[in-house]
């Protein structure tokens, strides 16, 4: 009798490394404009404090696909926002999505 063993998926990050990764993401796209002193904290918002365009936001979703793949969808996640909700996003309810979009994804694979 053979008892086979496998490999339980892997436990999804939690809200601070989900947090490094979207503020190194976003530092990358900010490095392009020369703008490397801005902080990238839980209330920064990406319109007022980043002054991030939608060519940057287009940007930081193809960074998060790539990381985090097709669980992470962040042109859906947009689209349930409204345009004053859009400006005003935080680098905090992104990460929340994030956390909750790879919980998901981890009940999902179990």
């Amino acid at each position: 009798m053979t008892t086979e063993t496998t490999t339980p998926p892997a436990p999804a990050e939690d809200a601070e490394a989900v947090l490094t990764a979207v503020a190194a993401m976003l530092r990358s796209i900010l490095d392009e404009y020369g703008l490397d002193d801005i902080e990238v904290e839980w209330d920064s918002r990406f319109h007022d404090d980043l002054e991030l365009e939608s060519v940057d936001l287009v940007a930081l979703a193809g960074k998060l696909a790539e990381r985090y793949g097709e669980r992470v969808n962040l042109a859906e996640f947009i689209a349930d926002l409204g345009l004053d909700e859009i400006i005003e996003l935080t680098v905090g309810q992104l990460v929340a999505y994030v956390t909750a979009a790879l919980v998901g994804a981890d009940t999902d694979a179990g």
